[in-house]
C-alpha cells in the first residue's frame, strides 16, 4: 500500500501541476481532475483507508469512459491513457492490507477494463478495406522505352511509372521468395558525414549488369545473376562539398547508337584510374560536389567525348557559388539525345544562393543546348560565358519524367530559399515554385505550369517524380500525369495541357505572418487527396498520460489554425509536416489496370521563426531539422518534428499507411496501416502500428507490389488488389530506397532492394544490396 501511495502521489502531483497549465491554455480539464483524485487516493493509501481500492476502481472506470469518448475504440489511443493506471493498480491488488472488501471491487473492475483495453488490439478504426478492379483496361499501354526484362531508368523508364511487365511473381507464390544474393558496397556513413547521409538508390539493369550509386558517389557495376562486383568508379567527392544531403538516388543511361547492349567487364583496378575512352553508350552520375560524370558502362572509364573528358562542372555560370550549396541528388533525364540536369539548392542556408536552373546538354558531347531558369523563364538560349543565372530561383531536386513521343519533360518544382520568408520572391518565383512545369524537350520553353501551393511558406516542394499514364476518363482517353505532394494531394492532370482531370478547388487558408510578409488567402486542393483532418488536442499522444499531457501543453502553446497556418515567432504547428504525406519515393501506377499504389504518411512538424541577434545562434543548417541560419535575412528558422520528451511523435498513430486508388474514378479503395514497432523499441516487438518511412513502391504485372521504406527494416510484398501484406523479409539495414525487378540470364524474376539506412530518420546504417527470387 505504501509503494502504491508513493507512486500515485508523485504522478498525481505531476498531473495536477501540468493540468493547471493545460487548463490555463484552454485544454482538457481531465488531467487536473485526475491529478487531484490521485493525490486524494495517495493520502487515503497512506492512511490505509478502506476507500483506497474502491476509489481507484472508480478512477479507472471514469478514465476508460473519458478515453473512449476522446479517442474511440483504438488500442494505440487507449493503451497510453489506461496502461500506467492499470499498472498502478497492481500494488493495490497484491497488498495484504485489509479494507473491508475493497479488493473485491477493484479486482473485477481491473480485469474487465484490462480485457476491454486489450480487445482494442483487434480493432482497425483507421483502416479502409476494399478491392481494386483488376480488370485489364489497356492491353498495350505506353510503358516507355525499355525491354521487359530490364530497368533502364529510375522509374524503369522515363514515364516514371515504377511498373514492371513481369508476372512470374504473383500473390499465390510470393511467399516462396528467398534471398538469392547480397552485396556490400563498402561505402558506409562516417563520423564526419552530415546527418542526412542516406542510401536512396534504385539500381538500373542493362543487359546482364546492375548499376547503382552510393551516398559518396561511387558508381558500382554488379553481375545481375550473382551480385558479384565487376567494377567501381569512385568520383572522389571532397568532404567540404557535404553540407546538407549526402545521397545519390540513381544513375541514368544513354543507349548506344550501335544498338548493342553493353556488358560490364570484371576489372582488377579502380575504374577511375583508367584513361578516358570514346563511349558509344554512357552512364551519367550526378555528384554532391556538382559534377555530372559520364562513364562507359563496360569498363567504368570516363567518356572522353563528353564535356571535359567525362566530367561536366555544373557550377558554371552560377551565382554565389559556394562549396556544398548546389548539387544534384537525383539522376538526370536522358531523352531524345539530351541529358537534362536539375539540382538541389540548400534549404535555408542563405538568402543569396545558387540558381535552380534546369539545363539540357547534348548527351554525347556535353554541349549546352538550352537552359530554363525559373527566375528568367522566357530566355532559354544557352547562357553566355560572362553571364550568371538568377540567384536563389526555385529549383527541382526530385526526379523528373519525360514523354519523348510528345517532346515534353516534366519537373516537380521546389521553392525559393529561404522557404519560410516570402518577401524576397519575384513574380516568376511565385509562379513556378511548388508546382509541376512542363518544358519543350527540344527548346526548354514552358508549355504549361500547374501550381500546388501559393506563396509557399512551409517547405512544401513538389517532391516526387510525376508518373505518366494513359487513362480512360469520363471525357474519353487522356494522356495523364499523376503527381503526389507533401501536403497530401494527388494531382491528376492532362500531361499535354496541364489541365486537371480530377477537379482542383481553391479553399480559404489561414492569414497573417511576420510583418514583412503576407499569405495567400486560398490554397488549392485536389479531388484526390490524402490530407488528414485538422489536428485537435484529442489527437495528442504519448507512451503515458504524463508525456501525453506534455504534448497537449505544447500543442496549445503553438500557433495552429489548420493546414497552411503561417510561420510565426510563437512557433507554428505544420501538419502535414515538411517531411510530407508523400516524398521523393512517389507512387507507382499500373498502366494496364489504371490503378495507383502509394504510401501516405502523417507527421507533424514545428517551424519557428527566430529573430537574428547578430551571432550564429548555434545554427546547424541541416535543412529539415534544427536551426537554419538564413544568412542575409532577419530571421533564422528552427524546424523539428513534433516529438514528446520520450522522442516519439506527439500525435496519435497510425503514422504510415499503404493505399490503393482507382485512377479511372479517383476513388481511394483501400488504406491500411503499414509497418511495425520492431525497430522503434528496445524490445523487438513485431506489433503493427503504422510507422513512418521514406521510399517508393514498385508494381508488377503479376499483381504484387514491393515496398520497403518503413523505419522497421523489412522489404514487404502486397496484393495490389486489396493492399493485404503477403510476404516480408528482414533487411540487414534500413530500406529507404525504391526496389526494382528484372529477369536474370536464366529467365528468373529477381527483386532487388538497396538497404543502407537513412540518417535523418535513424534507421540502421549499412551498405547492402539484397536480391530475392522464387525458390526453385
Amino acid at each position: 500500500m505504501i509503494l502504491f501511495s508513493i507512486l500515485v502521489a508523485l504522478i498525481g502531483l505531476a498531473l495536477t501541476v501540468g493540468g493547471i497549465q493545460l487548463l490555463s491554455l484552454g485544454g482538457s480539464v481531465y488531467y487536473l481532475l485526475a491529478g487531484i483524485f490521485l493525490l486524494l487516493n495517495a493520502w487515503l493509501g497512506f492512511k490505509r483507508h478502506g476507500l483506497t481500492r474502491p476509489l481507484f476502481a472508480l478512477f479507472l472506470v471514469v478514465t476508460l469512459i473519458w478515453s473512449l469518448w476522446e479517442s474511440g475504440y483504438d488500442w494505440w489511443a487507449l493503451a497510453p491513457r489506461m496502461g500506467l493506471f492499470m499498472f498502478l493498480a497492481i500494488p493495490l491488488l497484491i497488498s495484504s492490507v485489509p479494507d473491508k472488501g475493497g479488493r473485491i471491487v477493484l479486482l473485477p473492475v481491473w480485469a474487465v477494463l484490462g480485457v476491454i483495453t486489450l480487445g482494442s488490439l483487434w480493432a482497425n478504426p483507421h483502416d479502409l478495406s476494399g478491392t481494386l478492379d483488376m480488370q485489364v483496361d489497356s492491353e498495350s499501354p505506353n510503358l516507355g522505352t525499355a525491354p521487359n526484362a530490364s530497368w533502364y531508368a529510375y522509374g524503369r523508364t522515363n514515364m516514371g511509372q515504377r511498373y514492371s511487365p513481369l508476372d512470374q511473381i504473383t500473390p499465390r507464390n510470393v511467399g516462396q521468395l528467398e534471398e538469392a544474393w547480397r552485396y556490400r558496397t563498402g561505402d558506409m556513413k562516417g563520423p564526419d558525414d552530415v546527418t542526412e547521409t542516406t542510401y536512396e538508390a534504385t539500381p538500373l539493369k542493362i543487359g546482364d549488369t546492375l548499376y547503382l550509386c552510393t551516398p559518396h558517389n561511387w558508381l558500382v557495376a554488379l553481375d545481375a545473376d550473382q551480385g558479384t562486383e565487376r567494377w567501381v568508379y569512385d568520383a572522389k567527392v571532397p568532404p567540404e562539398s557535404q553540407r546538407q544531403h549526402q545521397t545519390c538516388r540513381g544513375v541514368s543511361y544513354l543507349p548506344p547508337a550501335s544498338g548493342d547492349v553493353p556488358s560490364a567487364e570484371v576489372l582488377d583496378v579502380a575504374a577511375e584510374a583508367q584513361a578516358p575512352v570514346q563511349c558509344d553508350a554512357e552512364l551519367f552520375m550526378p555528384t554532391s560536389d556538382a559534377r555530372l560524370i559520364a562513364v562507359d558502362p563496360g569498363t567504368g572509364a570516363l567518356c572522353a567525348n563528353f564535356a571535359n573528358n567525362g566530367e561536366l562542372d555544373l557550377t558554371h555560370n552560377m551565382p554565389f557559388n559556394q562549396a556544398g550549396f548546389y548539387y544534384a541528388t537525383s539522376p538526370p533525364v536522358v531523352a531524345n539525345g539530351l541529358v537534362v540536369v536539375a539540382g538541389s539548392v540548400n534549404d535555408n542556408y542563405a538568402k543569396n544562393s545558387p540558381s535552380g536552373v534546369i539545363r539540357a546538354y547534348d548527351a554525347r558531347t556535353g554541349e549546352l543546348v538550352w537552359n530554363w531558369d525559373s527566375g528568367n523563364p522566357e530566355d532559354t538560349t544557352p547562357i553566355g560565358p560572362d553571364q550568371v543565372y538568377t540567384a536563389s530561383s526555385p529549383n527541382s531536386w526530385a526526379v523528373a519524367s519525360a514523354d519523348e513521343e510528345q517532346g515534353l519533360i516534366y519537373f516537380p518544382m521546389g521553392n525559393r530559399t529561404p522557404d519560410q520568408l516570402g518577401w524576397y520572391r519575384s513574380e516568376s518565383d511565385e509562379k513556378y515554385a511548388s508546382s509541376v512545369v512542363a518544358l519543350n524537350l527540344a527548346t526548354g520553353q514552358v508549355v504549361w505550369v500547374q501550381q500546388f501551393v501559393h506563396h509557399d511558406l512551409w517547405d512544401m516542394d513538389t517532391p516526387a517524380q510525376p508518373s505518366l499514364i494513359d487513362l480512360d476518363t469520363e471525357s474519353g482517353p487522356q494522356r495523364a500525369l499523376v503527381v503526389p505532394t507533401k501536403q497530401g494531394d494527388v494531382y491528376v492532370l492532362n500531361r499535354e495541357t496541364g489541365e486537371p482531370i480530377f477537379p482542383i478547388e481553391e479553399l480559404p487558408a489561414p492569414l497573417g505572418t511576420v510583418a514583412l510578409d503576407d499569405t495567400s488567402p486560398t490554397q488549392p486542393i485536389s479531388a484526390l487527396t490524402f490530407r488528414p483532418p485538422i489536428m485537435t488536442e484529442k489527437d495528442m499522444w504519448g507512451a503515458t498520460p504524463l508525456d501525453q499531457m506534455w504534448c497537449r501543453i505544447q500543442f496549445k502553446k503553438l500557433r495552429y489554425e489548420g493546414q497552411y497556418t503561417p510561420p510565426s515567432e510563437q512557433g507554428t504547428l505544420v501538419y502535414p509536416g515538411n517531411f510530407g504525406v508523400f516524398n521523393w519515393g512517389s507512387i507507382a501506377v499500373d498502366p494496364k489496370r489504371q490503378v495507383m499504389f502509394g504510401m501516405p504518411l502523417y507527421l507533424a512538424f514545428i517551424q519557428q521563426l527566430v529573430e537574428k541577434d547578430g551571432s550564429d545562434m548555434g545554427a546547424t543548417n541541416q535543412g529539415e531539422q534544427g536551426l537554419n541560419s538564413n544568412e542575409g535575412a532577419p530571421y533564422a528558422v528552427d524546424m523539428r518534428p513534433f516529438l514528446s520528451p520520450l522522442d516519439v511523435p506527439c500525435q496519435q498513430p497510425p503514422w504510415g499507411y499503404v493505399a490503393g486508388v482507382d485512377l479511372k474514378t479517383g476513388e481511394t479503395v483501400y488504406k491500411h496501416k503499414n509497418g511495425t514497432i520492431r525497430d522503434l523499441t528496445p524490445l523487438p516487438l513485431p506489433i503493427e502500428m503504422g510507422v513512418p518511412g521514406i521510399g517508393g513502391p514498385v508494381i508488377t504485372e503479376g499483381g504484387v507490389v514491393f515496398l520497403a521504406a518503413t523505419v522497421d527494416d523489412y522489404l514487404r510484398a502486397y496484393d495490389l488488389a486489396t493492399g493485404e501484406q503477403l510476404w516480408q523479409a528482414r533487411l540487414p539495414a534500413g530500406g529507404q530506397a525504391t526496389p526494382m525487378t528484372y529477369l536474370n540470364s536464366q529467365g528468373e524474376q529477381m527483386v532487388v532492394q538497396v538497404a543502407g539506412g537513412h540518417g535523418s530518420i535513424g534507421t540502421t546504417i549499412g551498405d547492402y544490396v539484397v536480391a530475392y527470387k522464387l525458390k526453385r
